[in-house]
């Protein structure tokens, strides 16, 4: 791998395009590799687009609650379709090259998703405590007006941020080499490749990311902090049972999206941990959206019951259909 980094070294001649290696140090595994993926990227859009049309159709399920939930759902969506074609176009054809546009697009759909993703799961962090530490208030705040502003606004601030942090990038200058050493393009190994100064997006970088991980991450554990303390001073055991089983599902997604999330970009850029940091980045960028939709379906009762009226419907109407043929 450093031959091939090092074998470019002198080139100075303006590039067109990247090269993304991907897991091209394991050719015999790419079989396998592809349909691993081709599994979790058609399950996951299964999954998050199911979930998304159970909530469209039920009306039982027009809570702020599931209204957040759906938008999560699109978001990994659009997540999964932005990084896992190429990535499966790569381990089955061999097509590793992307062009700096199409990198700069791919990073910028990436970080629009993902920062987006960080205020949604904030918002339904809110909407844990205010149901479990503020129950008689809760309706009067947690009202979907106010569900519908923080879903814009969490869209809105993000793209307008997304937006400038990308035209920054635009500025950079790559004149060789030209081979990014992961499955798609990142904000690191674009820096390490630019030859101009990088130092103004670095700076918004590290902005960016108070704002849109440090923060919603801080809220995220703040509110949980009060959540638990409530929990622990309900005196029945069936309570605390409810009222921890309200927000399980919802602490296990934002415990595995910023578990990994922390890991990757606090590992140290080095050679030797290049491969860890490839492991940890398919578990943000595809096992959170895969598990997202599992986590939700198999440990909240609305939602099996909405599956259960879902089938329902569906059965009704191919007998309706199969009697009226």
């Amino acid at each position: 791998m450093e031959e091939i980094l090092d074998s470019e070294k002198g080139n100075q001649t303006s590039i067109k395009e990247f090269i993304l290696l991907g897991f091209g140090n394991l050719p015999e595994l790419h079989p396998f590799l592809f349909c691993f993926f081709l599994l979790i990227y058609l399950t996951t859009i299964t999954g998050n687009v199911f979930i998304f049309i159970l909530i469209v159709t039920d009306q039982h399920l027009h809570t702020p609650m599931y209204l957040f939930l759906a938008n999560l759902s699109c978001l990994d969506t659009f997540y999964s379709c932005n990084l896992l074609p190429k990535m499966l176009a790569s381990l089955l054809i061999g097509e590793k090259t992307i062009t700096i546009i199409g990198c700069l697009a791919q990073y910028h759909f990436f970080c629009l998703c993902g920062t987006t993703e960080t205020y949604i799961l904030t918002a339904m962090s809110y909407d844990r405590y205010l149901a479990i530490c503020r129950p008689l208030h809760y309706g009067s705040i947690m009202n979907m007006k106010f569900c519908f502003q923080l879903m814009i606004g969490a869209l809105v601030s993000s793209l307008i941020f997304n937006v400038v942090f990308i035209a920054l990038m635009t500025q950079f200058s790559f004149c060789g080499p030209s081979v990014i050493d992961h499955y798609f393009c990142d904000f690191r190994p674009l820096v390490k490749l630019s030859c101009t100064d990088t130092v103004l997006a670095e700076y918004f970088s590290f902005f960016i990311s108070i704002i849109f991980v440090v923060i919603p991450f801080l809220l995220s554990i703040i509110s949980y902090i009060y959540i638990i303390a409530t929990i622990i001073k309900i005196q029945s055991t069936i309570g605390r049972q409810k009222a921890f089983s309200t927000c399980s599902s919802h602490l296990m997604v934002i415990s595995l999206f910023y578990g990994t999330l922390i890991i990757v970009y606090t590992l140290p850029n080095i050679p030797s941990l290049r491969q860890f940091n490839k492991i940890f980045s398919i578990f943000y960028t595809m096992m959170t959206p895969l598990f997202n939709p599992l986590i939700y379906t198999l440990r909240n009762k609305e939602v099996h019951k909405a599956l259960i009226r879902f089938f329902d419907k569906i059965i009704n109407l191919g007998i309706s259909f199969h009697f009226f043929r």
